[in-house]
């Protein structure tokens, strides 16, 4: 037999964070407790009850013995949207279907985002980096990240998190809180193409989304419908091109 070597490893983080709106429970996650303001200006807006980062006025985390309450004011004008999509169950991440009570809410049509006007070689610099930019996911190999990426590919902002749909979440509220927007660059996850990803990148007008793993059909549907460019399967050296 081979040489033993015991081992610590950090183990990620996962917790149940309860959201809710303007004093009314909204939904609960289960999230990476860090970043949580993010996760809370992203997941509003992936949910469609922002338009922009002033809609919403206050966030506060409290910490309760069964996990972390995030509890968000929403300005008067969008408040009525909370009523709308209140949501009836416990969700296992933010993947905005959860909660949905027919069809057409699960399909509501996307809005177009700009034309990716990048080169593809960008994607490969930006894979080629990620790994350096996930200090999580290097402590604990059990979690995701959404990367931020100029049109040259150098990456400017990562969110981690044990959910790839809250990871997304996470970049999208700090770049709506920080006034960060894509300006021709793409977003770079390390998860498998869904169209709940998708349908985010549409949401805060991303123009091209790339991912690590294949896209499922649906995804390719719905990033059709918005226009939006998508790259899969992606890896340092190779990658699948899927036309917008």
């Amino acid at each position: 037999m081979g040489d033993r070597k015991v081992e610590d490893r950090i183990l990620a983080q996962e917790c149940p964070v309860a959201i809710e709106l303007n004093g009314i429970g909204y939904a609960v996650l289960m999230a990476t407790p860090a970043d949580l303001v993010d996760l809370g200006y992203g997941f509003c807006r992936s949910e469609r009850l922002i338009d922009r980062a002033d809609d919403l006025i206050d966030a506060d985390i409290h910490d309760v013995p069964d996990g972390i309450i995030l509890r968000l004011t929403l300005a008067d004008h969008v408040a009525d949207r909370i009523v709308a999509r209140t949501r009836h169950r416990t969700s296992d991440s933010s993947c905005g279907i959860c909660g949905i009570e027919n069809l057409e809410q699960a399909m509501r049509p996307l809005p177009r985002v700009p034309q990716w006007q990048g080169d593809d070689a960008a994607v490969f610099t930006a894979a080629s980096a990620l790994g350096t930019c996930q200090p999580l996911n290097k402590a604990t190999r059990a979690v995701h990240a959404a990367a931020c990426c100029t049109r040259s590919g150098d990456i400017v902002m990562v969110r981690e998190d044990v959910g790839r749909h809250n990871a997304f979440d996470k970049l999208i509220g700090a770049m709506a809180r920080s006034g960060a927007g894509w300006d021709g660059g793409f977003a770079l996850l390390s998860s498998r193409c869904s169209y709940e990803l998708v349908e985010k990148a549409a949401l805060a007008a991303c123009p091209m989304l790339a991912c690590v793993s294949a896209p499922t059909a649906l995804a390719v549907r719905r990033a059709e419908q918005a226009g939006l460019a998508l790259r899969a399967v992606v890896r340092a050296d190779a990658m699948l091109k899927v036309p917008a």
